[in-house]
């Protein structure tokens, strides 16, 4: 085993945040091996022996070859699915689909050091569960409802007053026009009431006044905290929506919010969270759903 160790990084080919993080790795000489789930099984192969406790084995390319014995960190970013022969059928695919998920991505799950364990982001994907622990840590959160009902969507933003839906997750969707985001937008009790709104389960939350925005990113305990001005309408509902609008300051975490957000890591076993947070014109600060 390599006295230094090596960090497995799984993204996809094009991702210059995992460019930055792999170029201050090679500048620390730590030894990186960078691969995508679609690699495997046509670019990456795997074996690996159960012994006493732990999977020893191997991952290797063409060029490189990992020991998972000297796997001393693993950087999870966004792999994309496995990729197969073309000569497989499609009913051929999806059964080497679910070996690959369950037999490669087993093998990849059961190792530890983790930032963070793919498992514990999907779960702390779900809004539900954000909005959930975010209140159970004591964070500000606005007043939100999850439905599918047209009058219960409509109900609440008349008694809000003012309201504001956005997606529970996905970029965007397609159609014969092209692409399109989909971002937080502000919302009246009249769009509420459509019957589209039965079509799909949606989150609709009470508007809290804006002073600005913050990011809040949060390494191992250590938090770094950008504030985030918006210059324009749309920046103001969703500051994703403009960035051209938007400007960006160091500032400091309050003490209230760096507890809160240890106990809330801690129960979702992340050791890694970009969070972001509105600051109201009372310099509260208010849970925001991550998107």
């Amino acid at each position: 085993m390599s006295s230094v160790g090596s960090v497995l990084v799984l993204t996809h080919p094009f991702d210059p945040t995992a460019d930055k993080v792999v170029g201050e790795l090679n500048r620390r000489g730590v030894s990186v091996f960078r691969c995508d789930a679609a690699d495997f099984p046509e670019k990456l192969s795997a074996s690996a022996e159960l012994l006493g406790a732990h999977w020893s084995g191997q991952l290797w390319t063409l060029r490189r070859r990992l020991e998972l014995d000297d796997v001393t960190g693993i950087y999870y970013r966004r792999p994309t699915t496995f990729e197969f022969h073309p000569d497989l059928s499609g009913d051929e695919r999806r059964w080497a689909a679910i070996q690959a998920r369950l037999g490669f991505g087993g093998l990849l799950a059961s190792l530890d050091r983790w930032l963070n364990h793919p498992h514990h982001i999907g779960y702390a994907e779900y809004k539900p569960v954000q909005l959930q622990r975010a209140a159970a840590c004591d964070f500000r959160v606005p007043r939100t409802i999850i439905t599918n009902d047209p009058q219960v969507a409509q109900k609440f933003v008349t008694n809000v007053g003012q309201a504001v839906c956005k997606p529970f997750g996905g970029a965007g969707v397609s159609d014969d026009s092209g692409f399109h985001h989909v971002f937080t937008t502000k919302v009246t009790a009249s769009q509420c009431g459509e019957p589209n709104i039965s079509r799909t389960m949606h989150i609709f939350q009470e508007w809290v006044p804006k002073k600005y925005e913050v990011r809040l990113t949060v390494v191992d305990c250590r938090f770094f905290a950008a504030r985030i001005d918006a210059a324009s309408d749309a920046a103001h509902v969703d500051w994703r929506s403009d960035y051209h609008s938007i400007s960006y300051s160091v500032i400091e975490t309050p003490c209230s919010v760096r507890s809160g957000v240890t106990v809330l890591l801690k129960s979702l076993g992340l050791r890694f969270a970009a969070l972001d947070f509105i600051v109201d014109p009372d310099d509260q600060w208010w849970f925001r759903v991550q998107p």
